[in-house]
């Protein structure tokens, strides 16, 4: 399904195991209802792969099935190797940092109590999950003087959403799964967010699987993008590349983004 083409955005040591390997994948439901099927992406280390399509497409669903949220009915789903039912689930969600697109952060939770959940749960002494707070918030742009002892109601949807990726990079997790991270934002926060995230990523290099429906999020921030539909990748391609593709369904897509431009701004 994946031409040798498609993965020419993956990072130069494509030659190495992917971090993350979808091969046959399929999911249904109780009732019989087919959510993914014969999903096959492979996910290279430091690249962030973007599961692009329209609601219902399947995209939550394969981000669900990489920390084992949910298991699939046929194939496997391998994270650094090894199959996802191999993994304890417990560790596995802590070698994953999750980002949602509300933030799902504890309202009864200052700031830093947020951020230190996972690292809490490892075993880090107090004074080490505070100096790695004060650290995550300044890596994410906030001042940790005036953040640390906040509360979530305290904070605009920009700073949950800093905090949200805070908190998902706590424990240092090489894995980063973004469920529409910046989807509830308003369109300036929005474009900011992101693109402080896109700066973040640069000194990261961390594995990255964003879901998005935006089509400009997509080609933005993806070293690649699975277009999905109805469960099932059409097709994969560099990033850079996604708007000059002939394949129908992103043929469609970039025509719409098009469609919607002011005259004479079109590339």
């Amino acid at each position: 399904m994946t031409s040798s083409s498609d993965r020419s955005g993956a990072s130069a040591n494509s030659i190495s195991k992917p971090v993350i390997e979808f091969r046959g994948v399929e999911y249904r439901l109780a009732d019989g209802s087919q959510l993914l099927a014969n999903f096959h992406l492979a996910i290279e280390s430091g690249e962030t792969m973007v599961l692009l399509g329209r609601s219902g497409a399947g995209k939550t669903t394969a981000l669900k099935l990489i920390n084992r949220l949910l298991e699939p009915t046929a194939g496997q789903v391998f994270v650094e190797g090894r199959g996802t039912l191999e993994w304890d689930p417990i560790a596995l969600r802590r070698h994953i940092g999750y980002v949602i697109q509300e933030t799902g952060l504890f309202p009864h939770y200052t700031v830093e109590e947020n951020i230190g959940v996972t690292p809490r749960l490892e075993g880090w002494d107090r004074a080490r999950i505070r100096h790695r707070a004060e650290e995550l918030l300044a890596l994410v742009g906030l001042d940790p003087r005036a953040y640390l002892e906040r509360y979530p109601h305290e904070l605009s949807g920009g700073q949950r959403q800093r905090v949200g990726l805070a908190r998902a990079l706590a424990a240092d997790p090489p894995v980063l799964l973004m469920d529409e991270p910046f989807g509830a934002l308003d369109p300036l926060t929005r474009v900011e967010v992101r693109q402080e995230f896109k700066q973040l990523q640069s000194r990261l290099q961390k594995t990255v699987v964003i879901v998005t429906h935006d089509i400009a999020e997509a080609v933005d921030l993806g070293t690649r993008i699975a277009l999905l539909e109805a469960g099932e990748i059409r097709s994969v391609h560099a990033a850079g590349k996604f708007l000059q593709s002939d394949e129908p369904l992103a043929a469609a897509y970039v025509a719409q983004i098009r469609a919607l431009q002011p005259e004479g701004e079109a590339s």
